[in-house]
């Protein structure tokens, strides 16, 4: 049983958009979405998870350079639902996709896998010509 589940990945053209969702499993965790930093990581194959955007309980979000500009981490707090709207996707961001619930840390674009406290199972983006 995963902690948070994702949803909203898909396949899609160059140039195109998706939205990712996240939203706790049990009730019990919903605090982790709406007062605790939480955050977007992705994963290629053969790569490293790297995080793509956090935001803060305090509504500041940051941006890895790589999505920022395109990419917009947002949250509703009476759904209890993590977002991502991704545009003007490239074929780079194919990836699988991670929403987290962050511990005791800052909550800077600098955050890695071991600050994470909740995952979710991850969505599959995948981008082509």
């Amino acid at each position: 049983q995963w902690d948070l589940v994702e949803s909203g990945g898909g396949s899609v053209e160059t140039e195109g958009s998706l939205r990712l969702s996240c939203v706790a499993a049990r009730s019990m965790h919903s605090r982790h979405i709406t007062r605790a930093c939480v955050a977007w990581f992705r994963q290629a194959p053969g790569k490293q998870r790297e995080v793509v955007a956090t935001l803060a309980r305090d509504g500041r979000p940051r941006y890895s350079e790589f999505v920022k500009g395109r990419f917009n981490i947002s949250k509703d707090n009476s759904k209890t639902t993590l977002y991502v709207q991704m545009n003007n996707l490239k074929r780079g961001d194919t990836a699988r996709y991670y929403c987290a619930a962050i511990g005791p840390s800052d909550c800077g674009i600098s955050v890695v896998p071991e600050n994470v406290g909740l995952w979710g199972q991850g969505t599959q983006v995948t981008v082509s010509s």
